[in-house]
């Protein structure tokens, strides 16, 4: 007997030594009247057996069968390995047709001996920042270093966004490394889908920033400010606000989808068999919506603050690489190896010593501006050391063999032994 039946053995003993009436009985047992008498009257009829409650020792009605609980219990053995109770529930219902909430997955895998594979960490007082009111505010945006494809493949890194407002995942991709690149393509799909947002918040990362060690130029002294990066170029152009954060915790959001990637993308990964990024790609592209319709929360306000692009806006024009180079008496110009030659313009006939900006596309395409003009170029003819340079070299066994500077024979070699014979003859 448990304690609460222990009390009301008690309390029945005292009725029936007339030492206690059912109504005083009834204040301290908390119950009407009406049940202490029917509680005495099973008792003196059933003994203490009838204080027991009388679905104790049956199964509840809605248990789930052996068969079911064994059949989840192999599926999270072997098929979902590695998936967490909550995941682990909403694939059963997809994929399965196994429709069970989260704590029946969980007592049937406790019953089986199987715990969450997920480690937590102990709890820590931080106090929550305030989301942004509206869609579209301010996104973070960080990269994630993780063996994606547990051994499987090549090591990847997962770039993404998060909204502050909603927790959408406007967009995400996998690259080979935290790269300039995959900024780009990540904020040129969520400007294509969504709009350009208000503001993001970064970590301190050289893609963002210059690094402050770093002399500055001339041109940065003069202009009493560092030169940016080509992500803050583009940030720039688009008139988004960076606020760079000073610690992981202050990226709380965007770290906490990490960690809800790294247990469940994986495990989708793994399910799928993905051995390299194109199959990777494809289980992401797969999986983001679904992600978004769980966790994404309604913002504060409705509406939305992404913006739509200014009228005349090209894209290729703004997600690219700019450099800046001045342009040769020849009306030249050099980047990295390739010669561009200017055409003459209606306008300007020469554009000799004049700085040009050089926008370098990700798929190694070039072009020049001039104060917001394309120019019409084309390739440059090789120069005379160009052309020497390509030339096959004819003399190269000369070069390796009788010219080779400091090469001095030693004492002992046989030409010194036979030159010395020679004058030592004469």
């Amino acid at each position: 007997m448990n304690a609460k039946e222990q009390k009301r053995l008690m309390v029945l003993n005292r009725i029936g030594e007339g030492r206690l009436g059912a109504g005083r009985a009834s204040e301290v047992l908390g119950l009407s009247v009406r049940q202490v008498r029917r509680l005495l009257a099973r008792y003196r009829e059933e003994g203490a057996a009838a204080l027991a409650h009388g679905n104790r020792g049956r199964w509840p009605y809605n248990r789930q069968s052996d068969e079911v609980r064994a059949r989840v219990a192999e599926l999270a053995g072997s098929t979902y390995a590695g998936f967490n109770t909550q995941h682990l529930s909403e694939v059963l219902g997809e994929r399965e047709g196994i429709r069970l909430s989260r704590s029946t997955v969980r007592r049937i895998l406790l019953a089986s001996g199987m715990k969450s594979p997920r480690k937590r960490r102990l709890p820590q007082h931080r106090r929550r920042r305030e989301r942004h009111p509206q869609q579209g505010m301010l996104l973070q945006i960080d990269g994630s270093h993780h063996d994606w494809l547990e051994g499987r493949g090549p090591k990847l890194c997962l770039i993404g966004a998060i909204d502050d407002a909603t927790g959408e995942v406007p967009h995400a991709l996998f690259r080979p490394e935290e790269d300039t690149q995959g900024y780009f393509q990540l904020m040129e799909h969520i400007v294509a889908t969504h709009g350009i947002p208000l503001a993001i918040y970064r970590d301190r990362h050289s893609i963002f920033e210059t690094a402050p060690k770093r002399p500055e130029s001339l041109e940065e002294q003069l202009a009493g400010q560092r030169e940016p990066t080509q992500f803050g170029r583009l940030l720039g152009e688009l008139v988004i606000t960076s606020i760079a954060s000073n610690s992981p915790q202050a990226r709380g959001r965007i770290e906490r989808l990490w960690g809800t990637f790294q247990d469940r993308l994986v495990s989708e990964l793994r399910l799928a068999g993905a051995r390299n990024m194109a199959q990777a790609k494809e289980v992401l592209a797969e999986y983001l919506p679904r992600h978004n319709r769980g966790f994404t929360v309604p913002a504060a306000q409705p509406g939305s603050a992404y913006r739509p692009t200014p009228p005349g806006f090209v894209t290729e024009e703004v997600f690219c690489l700019k450099h800046q180079r001045t342009v040769g008496s020849d009306n030249v110009v050099h980047f990295k190896g390739r010669r561009l030659q200017i055409m003459p313009g209606m306008d300007r006939p020469s554009y000799a010593r004049a700085r040009v900006m050089v926008h370098e596309g990700f798929d190694g395409s070039l072009a020049l501006y001039y104060q917001g003009q394309r120019l019409l170029t084309t390739e440059a003819p090789g120069d005379a050391g160009q052309l020497r340079s390509h030339r096959p070299n004819s003399d190269f066994l000369v070069k390796r063999f009788l010219r080779t500077p400091g090469h001095r024979p030693s004492p002992h070699h046989p030409w010194r032994r036979r030159y010395k014979g020679f004058h030592d003859r004469g």
